[in-house]
């Protein structure tokens, strides 16, 4: 079968499995199977599949129509501009949350975050490890604890932050949130992106209704990551009530949260007392996104 040919059929097959922009992942999985680039895919149209090149495309079309990530099948994701590696232990990361670290970085990188200074960073739910390593990567001074009560994830982090050559810069710690480190004042900046869908809408079938999860996300990334119990806040809840503890105060807060959860999320944090500079941020596509707050400069842990 020429590679013309395994493409058309494949961007059929995608299309009926009602995949947006087939062409754009088959050319995708014949370049990762053929280990070529996808120019060079596009431009040898003509050349002959042998058996093992036409199987191990068989293999990867099979799992994308059967709903499957792309990043999964692939075993990488590009985030930041760069190549990270992705497992199924592992959320896939998503624009979103690049929405969540320009603003962290923001924040840091202003004069009142003492850019020149050193910024020690707890990353909580660390998953592939990308804010940590983006934080690490885009701050001299950063020092990130990155933390995880998976010890799969932590593996993948781990990967990732060899190979962008950040990993003497983070601690990596097998934790559930707060639990694995001292319950001292210590960090500059607590940023986080906590499992936040709703039990009710993990509980509806996947893809069939307008507010229920893709199956690529309900029926393959880890419910671990995703389940933050009823209305999506139990590990929001968690995190700000052990907040006061680790954060240093004039210490910043970064979160990412559900579109729907702008209003209950600011409640559990002004309830705590002890927050100032509260803020809620839209992303690209005008949804509340990111909830950013600052413990006052008075208060003590």
């Amino acid at each position: 079968m020429q590679i013309k040919t395994a493409f058309t059929n494949g961007v059929k097959r995608l299309g009926q499995a009602d995949i947006p922009e087939p062409e754009i992942e088959v050319s995708l999985l014949l370049s990762h199977a053929l280990k070529m680039g996808r120019t060079k895919v596009l431009l040898s149209g003509h050349r002959v599949l042998n058996a093992a090149e036409l199987e191990i495309f068989e293999e990867k079309i099979s799992r994308r129509q059967a709903r499957e990530p792309l990043a999964y099948i692939t075993g990488e994701k590009e985030f930041w501009s760069l190549d990270f590696k992705v497992s199924k232990d592992v959320l896939i990361p998503r624009p979103e949350t690049e929405f969540l670290l320009e603003k962290t970085l923001g924040a840091i990188k202003t004069p009142a975050g003492k850019s020149g200074k050193r910024v020690n960073i707890l990353d909580l739910g660390t998953g592939s490890g990308v804010i940590a390593i983006i934080l690490a990567l885009e701050l001299a001074a950063a020092e990130v604890t990155a933390i995880d009560c998976s010890y799969k994830a932590l593996k993948v982090a781990r990967h990732n932050a060899e190979k962008h050559m950040v990993n003497d810069k983070i601690n990596f710690i097998n934790s559930d949130w707060f639990d694995g480190i001292v319950e001292q004042a210590e960090f500059d900046v607590v940023v986080s992106n906590p499992p936040y869908i709703a039990k009710d809408i993990l509980a509806k079938p996947f893809g069939k209704t307008q507010d229920s999860l893709e199956p690529e996300v309900g029926c393959f990334e880890p419910l671990l990551a995703l389940d933050g119990g009823d209305r999506g806040i139990r590990e929001i809840d968690t995190i700000v009530a052990g907040l006061g503890k680790v954060l240093k105060p004039g210490g910043w807060f970064f979160l990412e949260i559900g579109a729907d959860q702008k209003k209950e999320v600011f409640d559990i944090v002004k309830r705590t007392g002890i927050f100032d500079s509260i803020a809620i941020y839209n992303d690209y596509a005008g949804l509340p996104r990111v909830f950013q707050a600052r413990k006052s400069s008075g208060w003590k842990s």
